[in-house]
């Protein structure tokens, strides 16, 4: 037996199923657009090529192509910001603080979550002095090689530990290995972060074969430029015992500090 409706009725149920079809395939839509993300490892490097202004091109190329996930291999700001990846100490972290603090220079501190548990009164100085505490990874985990799930574990667990032992909050992240794909810059800006590559680097972090003082000085203030991002390691002889006069040159040459905004 067939219930004969009102038109307005009909007319309404029409409406509903009309709007319940709308939501499912919305829904479909911006799952498949979040799951589309190209997750393909990237090994991030500057390059060597340099622009007009001294800046490698390769710096210029990501911003182009990832700024929209907040993601920055370099900054429009004049100054140079210097970042220090943090894995693990090795009794150089107290003495470039030092000079830092001499310097009237702040730095970006990238912790992995073995440096954040296990260097507390190092950690604690960094905040007090006015320096910038960043995420590096809880485990050090390359991004997109874990599954999404894994990744946003990788990078808020280190975020709520920080938040909870030293009543910190951060809000720049540096990939692990500095491999990154799509979805995971994505995922990081979903996280509330940005990230911070680099638009200067050499080799500086094998403890056991470290770069010569002298012609290490020399790459480090022949590569300064607008806007560069500094990517140094404290577990560096080197980097410790140039500091100082890598920054008195910097400065000589024109450029000032500062920290990303």
């Amino acid at each position: 037996m067939t219930k004969n409706f009102p038109p307005a009725a009909r007319i309404f149920a029409a409406a509903l199923i009309a709007l319940g079809i709308f939501c499912v395939n919305s829904f479909r839509n911006s799952d498949y657009a979040a799951n589309a993300l190209d997750n393909t490892l990237h090994g991030y490097g500057q390059g060597r090529q340099v622009d007009d202004k001294n800046c490698p091109t390769g710096a210029l190329d990501f911003n182009s192509e990832f700024s929209a996930y907040n993601a920055y291999a370099k900054t429009d700001s004049p100054n140079i910001i210097l970042t220090f990846d943090q894995g693990y100490e090795n009794g150089y972290t107290e003495k470039i603080l030092d000079t830092l603090k001499e310097k009237n220079v702040k730095a970006v501190f990238f912790l992995t979550g073995d440096y954040a548990e296990r260097c507390g009164d190092l950690v604690r100085r960094m905040i007090d002095e006015g320096h910038i505490i960043g995420n590096h990874g809880m485990r050090h985990a390359s991004l997109p090689k874990l599954s999404e799930e894994k990744m946003r574990e990788e990078i808020m667990s280190l975020h709520d530990y920080v938040k909870e032992t030293y009543g910190y909050e951060m809000k720049y992240f540096r990939p692990p290995c500095g491999e990154y794909s799509e979805k995971a810059l994505s995922v990081v800006n979903d996280c509330g972060y940005t990230t911070l590559l680099w638009s200067f680097a050499y080799c500086d972090w094998d403890v056991n074969a470290q770069p010569e003082k002298s012609e290490s000085l020399k790459r480090v203030t022949e590569a300064a430029h607008e806007g560069a991002i500094y990517l140094l390691h404290s577990v560096s002889e080197t980097n410790c015992a140039i500091l100082p006069e890598a920054i008195d040159a910097m400065r000589a040459a024109g450029f000032e500090f500062g920290l990303p905004e």
